[in-house]
């Protein structure tokens, strides 16, 4: 019986009894080592004898790594027994980061047609020779700033070798000063980077346009000085903008000018207009009889019996409560004498607790006759509830304590109220507000000032 994968090989015509004698397939690779360069190709050769006793054909299959861009040509041959023949092997790496320099295994499969038992696999070593692809950009190009700005310098290795890469600013004179936050960065093949680039102006720009200052930095491969691979420009620009730009001040120069005008033509005109038309507005109403002559009188321009006019407010919104409280009203006069009388004023202030109800008076004295032309409200804590103002036995108002925080009213006629009479201030709290200190009160607090000519009563 003869060995797995050996054939029989018959002897020899006249020679004694058969004998058996293994056989294989012979290949060969003429060069240990093939060296090429991306993108171009390189060749070896491949022997092949047929030690079989058959007309034997032969198939070529590339085997690892560089097995994509290996050919062999022709890739298929027939030998007669005890023949040989040489074909060619190309090796055609492309140019591409993907395909690493240095030495990579390559293996020829040699697989007869009738004997595939008896494949040879010859190998080689491919050496891959380096090549550089540094690329380099600036993102963004142009930044406009009035002192500093920031810009990224991107860097990507599209060689197929690692590759140590210098970021270095070109000097601009004392325009523009550039700093890169890292000296150096290493790429591996097909890889990317970045380095941050810092630039600041000389000085500011007051006034004036906006100028363009370029500038320029470069990146240098500092390894593999045998790619043979030029610096790479980068280019950018710094637009520093005026802090002052003209059209702002044109716009300034506008409004000087028009706060020129006003104050030295238009609010004197405005002025005496108004003045004048006061004046005239007086004297008729004297004509009229609705109004005493008078310097005051004149200049308030307000007829007789006019309702009362009532200053701004604000506040929160309203609760609701019952209940009943006290009051406390006291009353002062200071003036000169006109005449009968002498101006006087007095004051009422009333406390009380939330969802209770309390007053307060103001009594005018015997014999005397208070003409009242002026009423001032004070709720300066913002509290809420319902406020009533009674002059004798007429209510002059009734507001909300959240629709104000100071309420002035003015009569040109006065409101006469006679001895023994009370100016009588009602309120109903319902919450109390929160003054200035940011705490909120614990009761409700309303003054009420009342003020007018005090006379004596005709006896």
């Amino acid at each position: 019986m003869l060995p797995r994968g050996c054939p029989r090989r018959s002897p020899p015509v006249g020679a004694g009894a058969p004998s058996v004698t293994c056989v294989t397939t012979s290949a060969e690779l003429d060069l240990a080592t093939v060296t090429v360069a991306p993108g171009s190709g390189a060749s070896t050769t491949l022997t092949v004898r047929n030690d079989t006793d058959i007309v034997e054909a032969y198939r070529f299959e590339p085997v690892g790594e560089c097995a994509p861009w290996t050919t062999v040509e022709p890739d298929r041959v027939s030998l007669y027994p005890g023949t040989s023949e040489t074909v060619t092997v190309w090796v055609r790496p492309p140019r591409s980061s993907k395909v690493r320099a240095g030495e990579t295994p390559l293996g020829i499969r040699v697989l007869p047609v009738e004997h595939p038992e008896l494949a040879a696999l010859p190998e080689t070593t491919v050496v891959i020779e380096p090549f550089g692809g540094l690329t380099a950009g600036l993102r963004p190009r142009r930044r406009m700033t009035w002192r500093g700005a920031r810009f990224t310098a991107e860097l990507r290795n599209e060689g197929n070798t690692p590759v140590r890469v210098a970021v270095v600013p070109v000097e601009t004179g004392d325009e523009l000063r550039l700093r890169v936050d890292q000296a150096e960065v290493v790429l591996a093949p097909d890889a990317e980077g970045a380095v941050g680039v810092r630039a600041r102006t000389g000085k500011l720009v007051w006034f004036g346009k906006s100028t363009t200052i370029p500038f320029q930095l470069t990146a240098t491969p500092t390894t593999a000085p045998d790619l043979e691979q030029p610096p790479q420009e980068i280019t950018g620009e710094v637009v520093q903008l005026a802090v002052l730009p003209r059209w702002l001040l044109a716009l300034l120069a506008l409004l000087v000018a028009l706060l020129l005008l006003w104050f030295t033509l238009v609010r004197p005109a405005v002025r005496s207009s108004a003045k004048e038309a006061a004046e005239t507005k007086a004297q008729e109403m004297v004509q009229e009889g609705q109004l005493q002559p008078g310097p005051s009188n004149a200049a308030a321009g307000k007829p007789a019996g006019q309702p009362p006019t009532a200053g701004g407010g604000n506040g929160q919104q309203p609760g609701a409560g019952t209940g009943t409280g006290t009051g406390t009203g006291t009353g002062n006069g200071t003036g000169n004498g006109t005449g009968v009388g002498k101006q006087s004023s007095g004051t009422i202030e009333v406390r009380t607790g939330g969802g209770t109800a309390g007053s307060g008076t103001y009594v005018v004295p015997a014999g005397k006759t208070f003409l009242i032309t002026d009423l001032v409200l004070a709720n300066y804590q913002g509290d809420e509830g319902v406020l009533t103002v009674v002059f004798g036995d007429r209510v002059i108002t009734t507001i909300a304590l959240e629709t104000f925080r100071n309420q002035d009213y003015h009569w040109v006629t006065p409101i006469e109220i006679t001895e023994n009479a009370a100016v009588t201030v009602n309120v109903s709290c319902d919450r109390p507000g929160t003054p200035a200190s940011g705490k909120q009160a614990q009761e409700c607090v309303e003054v009420l000032n009342v003020s007018g000519e005090l006379r004596d009563l005709a006896r």
